[in-house]
């Protein structure tokens, strides 16, 4: 089978202004991924914009379960075209209802005093030292069935390589923090709207599942129900998502019900180029 390529899930169709229509993959979940989500509706608020602006951050809620079998309806509203900013709203819809919402906001380029505190450890294995996380998941459960070499290749488009993987996803009880490899597994052309939106997608992987490593249960525990309520992201600077990304995650709390999750996003020379976090619901039938 051949692998689906990350541009195809962000070619949207233009059905009127300011509304678009996106496909849907099955990755094999009982809904549509988050990240899909995320990063299509991210790309159509960039078709509504000037073409200097550049998003610095969003803030979404995820309102009801996508149907994996249908495309994504994408409403933009443009909520104000400042000089220096301009902020979208973005409604996904399917069979008429809201099932996301998220607020963009978009920024000229204007160069100032900066800063960064955060490092990589020092001791981080490299990627190419690292299995990929499909081929993992295939070895661990082989043979695969035909549902699942079906959906398996719709997790390619990114190539997802965990530290220490058999720990992070283990049964053990450890830290609740993560470090993991992302990159296109194909070639994405040199434009930033959609290497942001590439970023979104992956943004979505192995996050809120995070917080389970400070608990004795493993994500395909059949008691487990755990959904994103909400995700924000911030770019910090410009990155390209040809190259390997290190996601570090961690989940500070969990409680009542929910967990939270933050993120980072670090390129091989060490720069912040995003900052994520989630809250999502987690519960465990008794």
């Amino acid at each position: 089978m051949i692998t689906p390529a990350l541009t195809d899930l962000f070619e949207l169709e233009t059905l009127e202004q300011h509304l678009f229509r996106g496909k849907s993959w099955d990755l094999g979940f009982p809904a549509i991924f988050g990240g899909q989500v995320l990063g299509q509706a991210l790309f159509a608020a960039y078709q509504t914009v000037d073409s200097e602006q550049i998003a610095h951050s969003f803030h979404s809620y995820f309102l009801l379960p996508g149907d994996v079998k249908q495309p994504v309806l994408y409403d933009v509203e443009t909520v104000r075209d400042g000089r220096s900013f301009a902020t979208r709203r973005i409604k996904a819809i399917q069979h008429g209802k809201t099932i996301f919402y998220a607020t963009a906001s978009f920024q000229y380029a204007q160069p100032h005093i900066s800063h960064q505190d955060t490092q990589l450890p020092d001791d981080l294995p490299q990627p190419d030292s690292l299995p990929r996380d499909v081929d993992v998941f295939a070895q661990k459960h082989h043979p695969l069935s035909d549902e699942q070499v079906r959906t398996l290749r719709y997790h390619e488009p990114i190539d997802v390589r965990t530290v220490n993987v058999s720990q992070a996803f283990g049964k053990s009880v450890i830290a609740p923090k993560r470090h993991i490899w992302m990159k296109s597994h194909s070639e994405l052309q040199q434009n930033i709207a959609l290497h942001q939106a590439a970023m979104a997608y992956a943004s979505d992987y192995h996050f809120l599942s995070t917080a389970l490593q400070a608990h004795d249960i493993h994500s395909n525990d059949k008691r487990l129900r755990m959904a994103t309520i909400d995700h924000a992201m911030w770019f910090h600077q410009a990155g390209d998502f040809n190259q390997w990304h290190t996601y570090a995650t961690h989940s500070p709390f969990s409680g009542n019900a929910r967990a939270f999750v933050k993120g980072e996003f670090i390129d091989l020379h060490g720069k912040l180029i995003a900052t994520t976090t989630q809250e999502g619901m987690i519960r465990v039938k008794e």
